[in-house]
């Protein structure tokens, strides 16, 4: 059997559908494989969409997904390098990534101008304790604002937020502040993250 859904999938209301399809919570091993050519030009969107769904569900097995090159190299990039940034981390949290195999513009008619890859998302409990998923989003996407920043720079609109100095949550986390946002391992980025929220929790 096959529906067909006519919608704009960043306006679709994707749990609602997943609700539809193996009820609400799914029972216990239902999941869906997601599988899609995405849009090149909002596959960032919709990747942070099905992360979202998969950790709000647990309804979500995998996803099989073609992207842009860049895109792919962003997924599976490792702490250090450029490609490690706001995109990495937020699909690590949820999910493990594994390139498949890669797609040069001639294998498509007519040729694309970009060179194309095709990754799969393992989705899994988190791998790190996050008690705000909405408050280390906004952490990480501060950092890599300016990501060419120390930390203790990078990390000033963030702390200004909290009401605490960037300095004092890196030194209770642990973390040296002339660092860069891109050699952050999970474990440190969790760690930072807790040093600013329990921050905000004793302050109430």
């Amino acid at each position: 059997n096959v529906t067909v859904i006519v919608a704009d999938v960043l306006a679709l209301d994707l749990a609602a559908v997943l609700s539809e399809w193996l009820g609400e919570p799914p029972a216990p091993g239902q999941a869906v494989r997601v599988v899609g050519n995405l849009p090149y030009n909002i596959s960032s969107p919709i990747l942070f969409s099905l992360l979202e769904l998969a950790a709000a569900t647990g309804g979500l097995r995998d996803a099989i997904l073609m992207l842009q090159k860049e895109v792919a190299d962003r997924l599976v990039a490792k702490v250090g390098t450029g490609d490690y940034g706001v995109l990495t981390i937020l699909t690590a949290v949820h999910a493990d990534v594994t390139r498949l195999l890669s797609l040069p513009p001639g294998a498509f008619r007519p040729a694309p101008q970009v060179h194309s890859a095709v990754v799969r998302l393992s989705f899994r409990p988190p791998a790190v304790e996050i008690a705000d998923m909405a408050g280390f989003v906004r952490m990480v996407r501060t950092m890599f604002t300016q990501r060419r920043k120390t930390l203790s720079n990078a990390l000033k609109p963030f702390g200004a937020e909290r009401s605490i100095a960037p300095g004092e949550a890196l030194a209770a986390a642990g973390v040296d502040g002339r660092r860069r946002p891109e050699t952050l391992e999970m474990a440190e980025l969790a760690a930072l993250f807790r040093a600013f929220h329990g921050h905000g929790l004793s302050a109430d």
